[in-house]
């Protein structure tokens, strides 16, 4: 099985953006922010954006902006939009 890093880079492969609630019913990742932190340390680069449901609940959007190279370090901009 997977660890939940490994999980999410498989999701940056075909999605360009996750949220804590796509990452709790999918991957049943509890704590996206950390998991986001460790793939930081690993050189990969996101922004992120708060938004609002239908509902009006707030929730923290991640987006995959930037790849790091064989070496680990950060490669420019990364864009996987048409995904």
């Amino acid at each position: 099985m997977a660890n939940q890093r490994d999980l999410l880079i498989k999701h940056f492969e075909s999605r360009s953006s996750i949220s804590g609630v796509e990452a709790a019913t999918i991957y049943k990742i509890r704590s996206l922010p950390r998991r986001i932190l460790d793939l930081k340390q690993l050189g990969y680069q996101f922004e992120s954006e708060w938004k609002t449901d239908p509902t009006g609940q707030r929730y923290k959007r991640y987006t995959l902006t930037g790849v790091p190279d064989i070496a680990g370090n950060p490669v420019s901009y990364y864009t996987n939009a048409n995904r």
